[in-house]
């Protein structure tokens, strides 16, 4: 299996990259590849390369082989808005969602939520969505966004499937609400999926959102924690929209 890094499109000239100094102490010195290993260097946005590494004046530099063809994204564009959990819990949320396939998160304050993060915790989550990207072979790093108000948030709800996990209610299950179109032509419109943090979503909260366009649901009959409720949303998201679908992958 090709390591794999994220690299920013400037960093490209004809087909040379310019490694970074941080690239080059990741590729030299961590992973302890040399000059003729190779890589794979993605720009974070659908494309991939194929690089072998070189050795120019005593540093590690690197050249592009050949584009990389692959399809390892969900089939359906998916937003995670997700009220902050307590302590470093939404660490792990961005890491696993970010397996799962997940395209933006939205981290936003509710009446419930206790965190209300520095700019030096959004940075990190920034950097835990790029290397969970890197490890899963993702093409796509998903956009972390600054928190946001949750009632901020309902005002740019846009006309998709808009989905609020609730509980204690008689609502549909999640599984039963996707359905993915049987037309492999047509453009299969985005989802966005809206958990809370420790103790739901208030009642007025839940009220405001069904106001602005979010179909209430279940995640099933038990009570899940914050950190667990998201991985499986996305998770059924997956399996129903892959399903039917066929993956290769690069290695």
């Amino acid at each position: 299996m090709l390591q794999r890094i994220v690299i920013d499109p400037c960093q490209i000239c004809l087909k040379a990259i310019a490694l970074s100094k941080d690239q080059q102490h990741y590729l030299g010195r961590v992973l302890r590849l040399q000059a003729g290993d190779r890589f794979i260097a993605m720009d974070g946005q659908g494309k991939s390369w194929l690089a072998h590494l070189i050795a120019l004046d005593g540093q590690l530099q690197a050249e592009i082989v050949e584009s990389v063809q692959t399809q390892t994204e969900l089939p359906v564009c998916v937003t995670l808005v997700m009220a902050l959990p307590k302590g470093n819990g939404f660490d792990d949320v961005v890491r696993q969602a970010t397996e799962l396939g997940v395209a933006c998160i939205v981290p936003v304050l509710s009446d419930r939520a206790l965190l209300n993060p520095s700019s030096q915790k959004c940075d990190r989550w920034r950097r835990i969505a790029q290397e969970a990207a890197e490890q899963s072979e993702r093409q796509c790093v998903p956009i972390v966004q600054d928190p946001i108000p949750f009632t901020q948030s309902l005002t740019h709800l846009t006309p998709a499937f808009n989905y609020l996990c609730v509980t204690r209610r008689t609502v549909p299950h999640l599984l039963n609400c996707l359905s993915p179109d049987s037309n492999p032509q047509s453009q299969t419109p985005p989802i966005t999926l809206a958990i809370g943090c420790e103790g739901g979503w208030t009642d007025a909260e839940v009220d405001q959102a069904i106001a602005a366009g979010y179909q209430p649901v279940s995640l099933g009959s038990r009570i899940l924690r914050a950190v667990t409720a998201p991985i499986v949303a996305l998770s059924l998201i997956a399996a129903v929209y892959e399903r039917n679908g066929d993956r290769e992958s690069f290695s």
